[in-house]
């Protein structure tokens, strides 16, 4: 496959600022149709973005003889579904993140792509990203030694959204189209990196609250997690604390020093060790999904192997079904 040409299914908020435009950056990669159910959404992206043609309906981009590979960009609820209809169509897929909205469909998309042969990746871009391979290259590089504890701590305030109506709140704290509230929308990137790492978690267990009361879905989670190497680590996120409490960091505790570092606002490294602290800043680039486009496509074009596969996302949903206690 030499020359891709995508359709996108969704064309939102993160199609316009993290994803879109890589895809046309990319050498012997081209946008040519996008499809949205709101006819408008769909014109209006075609259009700002010199995109030949738009949709409203999935199957008729899928069916689209120009089109050769599938980008789903739609709420978590209906990944499944696109995806198996691409890989069917026999047209490889990327999907946004998470997988799915639940364990079970993320078996059923691996199930589909084992059967038809057809690639199935999925959009855990951080771990392509300059910030997050210098902690990987900190971390192997032994600079705190061997990794005792993992920690996650994330917090911050309610947003201005968050007060609506249950008619009216975000897709993000819609469970039966989210998987969860946001949780499920922010753990995964932290979870991801952390199995990049240290390999597959095997024990997940959590608790689950709802303490603001602004919504039904859960607003305080704890957990504690396991890797397949020994290693315990444990998380906390917070969506309803207050403004003093605002944190989003990582801490790896080494015997010989530790790492701390943020997942979403790229905050300086910091590495502490008997020598002294280090404070390290890793620029990324403009649009944060391109090395794994990149990478995706060279895959499809057989000039590189990518490991964001569906079967490597599908243990994240585990360890979020786990930890909400789904099953």
């Amino acid at each position: 496959m030499k020359q891709l040409k995508w359709g996108f299914i969704g064309c939102g908020e993160v199609c316009e600022k993290k994803s879109g435009p890589a895809f046309a950056e990319v050498e012997d990669s081209t946008v040519v149709a996008v499809m949205s159910r709101t006819e408008f959404k769909a014109r209006s992206y075609a259009v700002r973005h010199g995109v030949p043609r738009w949709y409203t309906d999935a199957q008729e981009l899928i069916d689209d003889p120009e089109v050769n590979a599938i980008y789903v960009a739609t709420p978590p609820s209906s990944h499944a579904t696109f995806a198996i209809m691409a890989m069917k169509a026999g047209k490889p897929v990327y999907v946004e993140k998470p997988l799915a909205a639940n364990y079970e469909d993320c078996a059923r998309v691996n199930r589909i792509s084992e059967q038809t042969g057809v690639p199935c990746f999925v959009a855990y871009y951080r771990r392509y990203l300059p910030y997050f391979l210098k902690v990987k290259e900190i971390v192997e590089q032994g600079q705190i030694g061997d990794i005792i504890n993992v920690q996650i701590r994330f917090a911050w305030p309610p947003r201005e959204l968050d007060y609506g109506h249950p008619e009216n709140l975000p897709w993000r704290l819609q469970p039966d189209i989210a998987g969860g509230g946001y949780f499920y929308d922010l753990a995964p990137h932290q979870i991801d990196l952390l199995q990049e790492m240290f390999g597959v978690i095997v024990e997940a267990r959590g608790i689950c609250a709802n303490r603001g009361g602004l919504y039904g879905a859960e607003d305080s989670v704890s957990a504690v997690f396991k890797f397949e190497n020994g290693l315990p680590g444990s998380g906390s996120w917070v969506f309803v604390g207050h403004e003093s409490a605002r944190t989003d960091r990582i801490l790896l505790i080494g015997n010989k020093g530790s790492l701390s570092f943020s997942v979403f606002n790229y905050a300086p490294i910091e590495v502490h060790t008997s020598e002294g602290t280090q404070h390290i800043e890793v620029p990324n680039p403009q649009y944060v999904q391109y090395p794994l486009v990149k990478n995706v496509c060279e895959h499809l074009q057989e000039r590189a192997v990518c490991t964001a596969t569906s079967v490597s996302a599908t243990s994240v949903n585990w360890v979020l079904d786990r930890i909400l206690g789904k099953y």
